[in-house]
């Protein structure tokens, strides 16, 4: 019988997962001989999956995007390939639902046991990786700064309410940019590069029917506002993703060098990526099998 590695967050999302545990084990010990961890600190399912992936054909992990995000980097760490399964139990899971895995986590685990593998890119964040988002600048601290109490007792309000506590304090970053399709020195409040269809909760943002396996990233970059009128004119664009808007950069690119002159926060896949004066991101493509529905497949 094969094994499994399944690591869970018992609190990510609200702690539901605790009422559907038994019936995902009981689905995946139809398949699998199954070993079992509970996440109990920041890096614990990075820490465990890169010790333990070797003995194990493959590797589950049931939380938010920063859990999914702790696992692929253990795995990444450990050399060792490894098929990954998700059960979704976050607040917002972008990536989830960039590849239809079912919100219901008895339905997820069924995907798990009776799906194929879809190998999809993999970011490259300095000697980080990411799953879907790296990110900087304005809010981009929200996610992880806003407890994970406050995340279970009101969902994306939490979100809300920690980003209005910021309004006012964002800074501008006066930054070199150089990718093939790009380059740029100036002023930027925001920036994001992703690999997603979703990010935040919101679907489209940036871009529309994203390729996950096509090595590229969609790049999106807000020059700093002069004013209010700025203010207005990024905010309409990016509702009606509008890209003519000079306030807005645009583009897809596999590798992107970033400098600054002082340190800028990063956010990786809604965790803290700490403060850099240089980046490199790049696009390793075909590198995550992620287990999704035979049907999703095709």
């Amino acid at each position: 019988m094969k094994k499994m590695l399944f690591i869970y967050n018992p609190k990510s999302g609200k702690g539901l997962i605790r009422n559907s545990l038994a019936a995902i084990v009981e689905e995946f010990s139809r398949e699998f001989e199954v070993t079992i961890y509970a996440t109990g600190a920041a890096k614990d399912g990075e820490r465990i999956t890169e010790q333990r992936a070797e003995d194990f054909d493959v590797v589950v992990c049931s939380g938010g995007d920063g859990t999914l995000d702790e696992i692929i980097t253990g795995l990444m760490r450990s050399g060792i390939h490894r098929p990954v399964g998700y059960i979704p139990s976050g607040s917002t899971n972008d990536f989830a639902n960039s590849l239809g895995i079912p919100k219901q986590m008895e339905q997820a685990a069924k995907v798990i046991v009776h799906g194929e593998a879809f190998t999809c890119d993999l970011g490259k964040f300095n000697q980080d990786y990411f799953v879907y988002v790296a990110a900087f600048g304005l809010f981009t601290d929200v996610s992880y700064q806003t407890s994970q109490d406050m995340k279970n007792m009101l969902g994306h309000a939490a979100y809300l309410l920690e980003a209005m506590k910021r309004m006012g304090t964002w800074k501008s970053n006066h930054l070199s940019i150089h990718s093939e399709e790009f380059s740029e020195e100036g002023e930027f409040v925001f920036g994001m590069i992703t690999n997603s269809n979703s990010v935040g909760g919101i679907k489209g943002v940036p871009w529309q029917n994203v390729e996950l396996n096509d090595g590229y990233f969609e790049v999106m970059l807000v020059r700093t506002p002069q004013s209010l009128a700025d203010w207005q004119e990024i905010i309409t664009a990016v509702i009606m993703k509008d890209t003519s808007s000079n306030r807005i950069v645009m583009f897809k690119s596999r590798k992107l060098e970033i400098r600054a002159e002082k340190p800028v926060a990063w956010t990786l896949d809604g965790e803290n990526g700490g403060e850099h004066t240089e980046v490199t991101v790049e696009n390793l493509p075909h590198t995550l099998d992620i287990l999704v529905s035979a049907r999703q497949q095709s």
